[in-house]
């Protein structure tokens, strides 16, 4: 005897229950929430208590100078991290995937920055920018050019930050297209080698075509994860967003008016905004690679 579709959608919502109790309390909540206190004017933290509903908080972060500062240094973080990041990865991904001899071990050593605590990469990059002992300095020397005051000089706060961000952006995205790679065909590279194409052609005419898909992909996960930069800046520059405060990013904005001006109704401003940035970006390339032609 068949059961009822009413019958088997009850069974399934029942062995899902306590996953969609989970999402309820610790993700949709959070985010309506946050939403709805950012329209909250004059909110007070301990209490709840609000003068009335309107779009004060929103006026207040696009008037500060620090949130202005912040979507700048964000946006030019993102501008550089994600293309960079995606293109080495492309790259180091290829060279995995050829039939090398110590394949093993450079997997293990891209792929070991994944496992390793952030705060601790964070310091031990701390000291390659080392003014006096670094080894970036070390290697400028080789080459005649003077050292450079990479995490105490303003010019070079978010040059720093950057390749910094490159670097560890690396790992997850190398995995992503290396599994991308290896379920490409191998009859498509069988053939090429049978006409005589050259690498490079079969690389631009052959992997990267038939890699758009995982390339878009990371695209956009790589954006999401640069626009969230905010723990990089606590091991480089001792808990503060950079010298004088200007590599103030938006995270850290959102963390120092909830964490330390205890402005929850502002600090929610902030991260709606954020989100809308993030969503449209996404949007746009979701939209984007529709046009995109891999086979």
């Amino acid at each position: 005897m068949t059961k009822s579709p009413l019958k088997s959608l009850g069974e399934a919502l029942l062995y899902l229950s306590p996953f969609l109790l989970g999402v309820i309390i610790f993700s949709l909540y959070p985010v309506a929430n946050v939403f709805l206190i950012s329209f909250k004017e004059g909110y007070r933290m301990a209490t709840g208590a609000f003068q009335q509903y309107g779009l004060g908080n929103y006026t207040r972060v696009l008037a500060d100078k620090d949130f202005i500062l912040a979507l700048k240094n964000t946006g030019l973080y993102v501008l550089f991290v994600v293309p960079i990041s995606t293109a080495l990865a492309i790259l180091f991904a290829a060279l995995l995937n050829q039939k090398i001899r110590f394949t093993g071990l450079f997997q293990t050593a891209y792929f070991l920055p994944m496992v390793t605590s952030g705060t601790a990469v964070g310091l031990a990059w701390k000291w390659m920018y080392n003014y006096d002992y670094g080894i970036f300095n070390y290697l400028l020397s080789l080459i005649g050019v003077s050292p450079i005051n990479f995490l105490n000089d303003v010019r070079y706060g978010l040059l720093s930050l950057i390749i910094f961000g490159i670097w560890s952006m690396l790992p997850f995205t190398i995995i992503l297209l290396l599994a991308g790679m290896q379920n490409i065909d191998p009859l498509y590279y069988t053939a090429a080698k049978v006409d005589g194409a050259k690498t490079t052609k079969t690389f631009f005419r052959i992997t990267v075509p038939l890699l758009a898909p995982t390339i878009g992909l990371v695209l956009i996960i790589n954006m999401i994860n640069a626009f969230k930069v905010c723990s990089e800046l606590f091991p480089l520059f001792n808990g503060k967003p950079g010298v004088a405060y200007s590599l103030y990013t938006v995270v850290f904005y959102i963390y120092d008016e909830f964490f330390l001006n205890r402005q929850l109704a502002t600090a929610g401003a902030a991260a709606v905004i954020l989100f809308f940035i993030v969503f449209v970006l996404t949007m746009v390339q979701l939209f984007i690679q529709r046009k995109w032609k891999h086979y």
